[in-house]
């Protein structure tokens, strides 16, 4: 894609697009907050499809690995496989702020993304803020990666490994990959699906300066999911925390995907010119209006944007 103004203009946004933000902004405006409702009953009612996203529909596919993880604690790993022999692993972390969400809130989309790609989907149930704050979260991705790495040919018949999320799922997943370099030397991820992340933590201008426009994510929204992931941590720089400030040399593919209405459009923008910076292949994909999100709505953008995901997957573990 060639990198223009005009992508980022409005008379660049199709009708369509603008129609489904100027619904999600009137269905959004008027709910309650997490942090007034509480975590645990906000989970809920997303779980029965109260709110802007519908109620989750669970594939018969799926199913459950548990490994350890390094507190004691037992990850769940939902798998959801194609219907031969996969040709490789997509390592999924799911989003929702380390607060929100589930590896079995988004099936519809994974059985798509393993059927596509022939990959077999294994999504992390990993530890949520505020119950578990850093580095809960971020220490059981690594832990599944880990475990992958060890195990994924005798479980799944290849070692063939990529990886990727969406939102605090792309923060993950990137934070996974240069862990597992830091930590064990492994550099052998074919590719990094990296949808929408946030990369730096500590904010960057175009969170800041979203504003209050309730188009899924707000910078209100950014703060209270960072004060609940991060709630003793002011300091957050630190590679480890914002992997926008991580050396990113050595490391695997990658696709940055991002609308231009989004909050976190900064930290895209800015990871994939570090990541080539770095020495590494990426590529860029900008959805003119793209909201946060915007890929776990039914729309043309989201068709598009999971053909290219799909596209780039296969020609990683080819």
């Amino acid at each position: 894609m060639t990198f223009t103004p005009d992508l980022f203009r409005p008379e660049a946004i199709d009708e369509g697009t603008a129609k489904l933000n100027a619904a999600m902004i009137a269905l959004m405006t008027p709910l309650a907050n997490w942090w007034d409702t509480g975590a645990a009953p906000y989970r809920e009612e997303r779980r029965q499809g109260r709110g802007p996203f519908p109620a989750p529909v669970f594939s018969t596919r799926a199913r459950t690995i548990v490994i350890p993880g390094k507190d004691g604690n037992d990850i769940p790993l939902r798998v959801i496989a194609p219907n031969h022999p996969p040709r490789g692993i997509y390592l999924h972390i799911h989003g929702g702020g380390w607060v929100l969400g589930g590896a079995d809130m988004q099936d519809p989309m994974l059985e798509k993304m393993a059927d596509n790609t022939g990959l077999a989907v294994v999504s992390v149930e990993y530890r949520l803020a505020p119950e578990h704050p850093y580095p809960a979260g971020p220490d059981d991705c690594e832990a599944a990666a880990a475990w992958l790495v060890a195990n994924a040919r005798k479980e799944f018949g290849t070692d063939a490994l990529t990886v990727g999320g969406e939102s605090a799922g792309g923060h993950l997943a990137a934070l996974t990959v240069t862990r597992m370099r830091n930590r064990y030397g492994y550099t052998g991820f074919r590719g990094a699906n990296l949808v929408y992340g946030a990369y730096d933590l500590s904010m960057t201008p175009s969170q800041r300066a979203f504003g209050n426009t309730r188009l899924v994510l707000r910078t209100i929204d950014m703060q209270q999911f960072y004060n609940a992931f991060l709630p003793d941590i002011t300091e957050r720089r630190v590679p480890d925390i914002s992997p926008l400030y991580d050396r990113l040399d050595g490391l695997c593919p990658a696709l940055f995907s991002v609308g231009t209405k989004d909050a976190l459009l900064d930290d895209t923008l800015f990871m994939h010119a570090r990541w080539i910076a770095a020495g590494n292949e990426a590529e860029l994909a900008i959805y003119p209006g793209g909201a946060h999100g915007f890929t776990l709505f039914p729309n043309d953008l989201a068709n598009k944007a999971a053909a290219r995901m799909d596209a780039f997957l296969k020609r990683a573990v080819a």
